[in-house]
């Protein structure tokens, strides 16, 4: 007989919350102003200039709301919107009224920042499901973003390319841009009638956010939750893309100074795009290679837990939400796609694992159901006593009601061979989960419940993770409630668990306030308290954490935030906080209490040049921290960017433990010698890593989606400054559509 699996009461009282809440908010989504899109068989010459006669005659989507700084009175800086379609592409026209030709923009490399340059986004909620969308985004000077939109809004990814463009013309009082976005591009339902849409503005010029579809100021500027409605003059036809394929080619010399060796590569691989149906899109992977990803930037890290770095990996961006975004990024993610290639030594150390293909099928079923499937083989590293691992996942995902989404999924991770090296507990592990995302029609309640269970050999019991998170967020008041449960025996080896072995409760509330005069545009009061449990430790109270914050937003954009931390920490066992070689660790068995001030400041990022800075003091658990940062950057713009980014955190400990002075610069250069060629050279120096490195990347765009890079990384030992690694490599990739 097969044995029962009992549920914790949390369990329980998840289930009973999720149904609770489900109940509540089943009631329609917002949806603003409509605008008529006409079918069109004219020819359009995307220039910049709405000359054509089928302008003309469009429907117009003008009069926008102003979001900053205040939600209350129409834009002063007025964008007019028109949209047109044929069979095979969507076409924006837009004239944007400015005060003058000064127009903001930082760089003319594709994907810009929306808050350092003026422009203009457009959301395509292509299967109204209030959850996801497409964005594109265009500045004065005709350079070009998309991202995908998830988690209603608040998840905002600009690492997915596509195909579309975009011309622009500017004059002294307006500017104008001409788009055509292919529907290859886009996935929607066939024989669609109508999509959620709406566009918003920056005007740095005057301070301005505008909004087509009025946008409290509470809530993000691209929520999803406030749209208005494209709707169609004849029903779309099919998404179609048939086939693309990505090959690439690289080579690749690199020489390891620690080690004594060197290596010349060559290396062939590629991507496959498939269109399965209007919705899903089957990727194919084969030798893939990401030595044109930016390098991730480097920080200090005085917990005892990991840190959460985001995926930059083209192949794991589309649809990454369906994959990514089950449990809680702070308490367990039971699929981080960044533990796919990457392994450690027998010293532990981090080190790439070779991937050797894979697939991935993800998307829309139909309007309601969402699909997503992941397998990818990695390669055994005997000599780093590293094993073969298939890893894959499988997850769905169902619209509930206006805007929430119920969603199951099982990622596994599993070996198929023996090796003397991998202990039996770890030949496989598996999760299986089911969570539920609430948003509300006005997004004023939003939360997260879910369970999570996890299996590996010999051990089935148990194992649980569960939580019950809500927010209520109005005008003047954000509430929020958490209660996590994370088991000792939890794993999810392709995931992102910072701890286990936790019962944890958090609460917040925050006081907004919107003054009617002066130079600050709106601030607010806050207060959160969050706690952590120990069950194995007889549910012994060992972290508590309480912030009172002020913060403050001003009429230029700029920001200042101060807050008060009172923190207890109960080491369970020895931790070096300064991670110095051969330290006293502080002592297990003990509790830590202490107290630290913060004060933070960025200005408006839209100037020539931008800085900001943050400082700390206080107690670090039995002795006292201090903290400085500044960031200051300027640009010559369009051309060049240079940013400098300096931190210092220092230690002091009585004896025998040690003090620390730990230090981060980074300096950065970015170069954009025209929308097509652009070069950025990084420079980060830390001597608690003991490292100097530079990474040197120039990309050159000759088509749509194909690059030439060239990129170039030397490290160094700081503590004897010699050479420890260094390579040069030489990467072409081609997009090809059949």
């Amino acid at each position: 007989m097969q044995e029962r699996i009992k549920m914790p009461k949390k369990f329980e009282l998840t289930l009973f919350v999720l149904l609770l809440f489900s109940g509540i908010f089943g009631y329609a989504q917002n949806t603003e102003r409509s605008i008529q899109v006409k079918y069109i068989n004219d020819f359009i010459e995307l220039d910049g200039i709405l000359d054509e006669q089928v302008w003309e005659e469009a429907d117009s989507l003008d009069n926008f709301f102003q979001f900053f700084p205040t939600d209350s009175v129409r834009a002063v800086s007025q964008t007019t919107v028109k949209i047109l379609y044929d069979e095979l592409n969507l076409y924006i026209g837009v004239r944007a009224d400015a005060k003058s030709g000064n127009y903001v923009v930082s760089s003319l490399k594709r994907d810009f920042g929306g808050t350092s340059n003026d422009n203009i986004s457009f959301l395509f909620d292509t299967f109204s499901d209030g959850a996801n969308a497409f964005v594109f985004g265009v500045t004065p000077y005709g350079v070009q973003r998309e991202g995908l939109v998830s988690e209603g809004g608040s998840a905002f990814n600009t690492t997915w390319d596509n195909n579309w463009q975009a011309e622009s013309q500017m004059y002294d009082d307006h500017y104008v841009l001409e788009i055509a976005i292919p529907f290859t591009s886009l996935k929607f339902v066939e024989e669609s009638q109508s999509w959620r849409f709406r566009a918003y503005r920056w005007d740095l010029q005057t301070n301005e956010q505008s909004t087509s579809a009025r946008v409290p100021q509470n809530q993000m500027l691209s929520s999803l939750a406030y749209m208005n409605e494209l709707v169609f003059e004849k029903p779309l036809g099919r998404s179609r893309t048939l086939l693309a394929l990505i090959p690439y080619v690289n080579t690749l010399a690199e020489k390891d100074y620690a080690a004594d060796n060197s290596n010349l590569d060559f290396k062939v691989g590629g991507d496959a795009k498939i269109a399965v149906s209007n919705g899903m899109n089957l990727d194919i992977t084969i030798n893939p290679d990401f030595s044109n990803v930016e390098v991730d930037d480097i920080f200090t890290n005085l917990t005892r837990f990991e840190v959460f770095l985001p995926e930059k990996r083209q192949f794991f961006i589309d649809n990454a939400d369906l994959f990514s975004n089950y449990g809680s990024g702070r308490d367990d993610r039971p699929f981080f796609s960044r533990r796919i290639g990457i392994a450690r030594d027998p010293e532990g150390n981090r080190i790439e694992n070779q991937i050797l293909g894979g697939v991935r099928l993800s998307g829309k079923l139909d309007q309601d159901w969402r699909l997503g499937f992941l397998n990818l083989q990695t390669a055994a590293d005997r000599e780093n006593e590293i094993a073969s691992f298939n890893n894959s996942m499988l997850a769905f995902q169902k619209k509930m009601f206006s805007r929430s989404n119920l969603g199951f999924f099982v990622v596994n991770r599993q070996t198929f061979d023996d090796y003397d090296f991998l202990d039996p507990k770890e030949r496989y592990n598996r999760v299986i989960g089911i969570d539920y995302d609430l948003a509300s029609p006005d997004n004023v309640w939003t939360g997260n419940f879910y369970v999570h269970k996890s299996f590996q050999p010999d051990d089935s019991k148990g194992n649980f993770s569960t939580q019950a998170f809500i927010v209520r967020n109005t005008r003047n008041w954000r509430f929020a409630a958490d209660l996590v449960y994370v088991d000792e025996e939890y794993r999810a080896d392709l995931g992102f668990v910072p701890r286990k072995d936790i019962i944890k409760n958090g609460l917040s509330a925050t006081r907004n306030f919107y003054p009617d005069s002066g130079n600050i545009n709106r601030h607010s009061f806050g207060g959160l308290s969050v706690l952590f449990w120990r069950p194995t430790l007889n549910y012994q109270n060992t972290d508590q954490f309480f912030r009172f914050s002020w913060d403050a937003e001003f009429k230029d954009q700029s920001v200042l935030e101060a807050q008060i931390i009172n923190n207890y920490i109960f080491l369970a066992n020895p931790f070096d906080p300064t991670r110095s070689q051969g330290a006293e660790p502080l002592p297990g068995n003990r509790g830590y209490r202490f107290t630290q001030g913060t004060l933070k400041y960025q200005s408006n990022l839209s100037k020539l040049f931008t800085y900001g800075g943050e400082v700390s003091a206080g107690g670090f658990f039995n002795g006292e921290s201090y903290g400085a940062g500044i960031r200051a950057g300027y640009r010559f713009q369009p051309w060049v960017q240079l940013n400098l980014a300096v931190n210092y955190d220092g230690i002091r400990l009585p004896q025998p433990y040690a003090d620390a002075d730990i230090w981060l610069v980074s300096p950065q250069a970015e170069v954009t010698f025209t929308k097509n060629l652009f070069w950025s050279t990084l420079v980060q120096y830390s001597n608690q890593r003991e490292n100097l490195g530079i990474n040197s990347r120039l990309q050159w765009r000759f088509a749509p989606l194909s690059d030439l890079f060239l990129v170039y990384n030397d490290n160094y030992f700081t503590n004897r400054f010699e050479p420890r690694y260094r390579s040069i490599n030489l990467k072409f990739t081609y997009w090809l559509n059949l």
